[in-house]
């Protein structure tokens, strides 16, 4: 139950053509503690309850467990969560043996694109496309929970 991925920054919509699968996502956290967040999540017609644990020093590993939920159950959750909701589009590219999922975000987080790609250990290699830019593994501002109260239009 410990996930390890590396975000990056994506530099053009080249992934697009590649991406062999997109659903839309809504999300909202009814917790966003930095030693824990809990979200819901609506994924094409699936429900999604998770919880993330703190992540490590170098952001690149932390507990998560993830259990899928009824639609109708994720819709009532989503009611309850703490303000900010985010709204993307995401599209799964095969690279090498991985699978990179790309957010296109939308709303207040518009104009935002990053790359995650899950691995088995730290130190594991990947080939990297040529749509991939700088790393933002563990900035925080990066990660959902913190994109939901401090959205990306705001940064400017």
């Amino acid at each position: 139950m410990i996930e390890i991925e590396r975000k990056f920054l994506v530099v053009s919509d080249d992934y697009k053509k590649e991406a062999f699968k997109s659903t839309q996502i809504s999300q909202g956290f009814l917790n966003r503690d930095k030693e824990r967040t809990v979200r819901v999540r609506l994924k094409g017609d699936k429900g999604y309850l998770t919880i993330k644990g703190k992540s490590s020093s170098d952001g690149t590993s932390r507990f998560e467990w993830e259990k899928e939920i009824g639609k109708t159950d994720a819709e009532a959750l989503m009611l309850l969560c703490e303000e900010g909701i985010i709204k993307k589009k995401r599209f799964e590219v095969k690279v090498g043996k991985h699978i990179f999922e790309i957010d296109e975000f939308y709303g207040d987080n518009d104009g935002l694109v990053l790359a995650e790609i899950e691995l088995n250990s730290k130190d594991e290699q990947f080939k990297t496309p040529t749509w991939l830019g700088k790393e933002v593994t563990g900035d925080i501002k990066y990660y959902n929970s913190q994109l939901s109260k401090n959205p990306y239009n705001k940064w400017k």
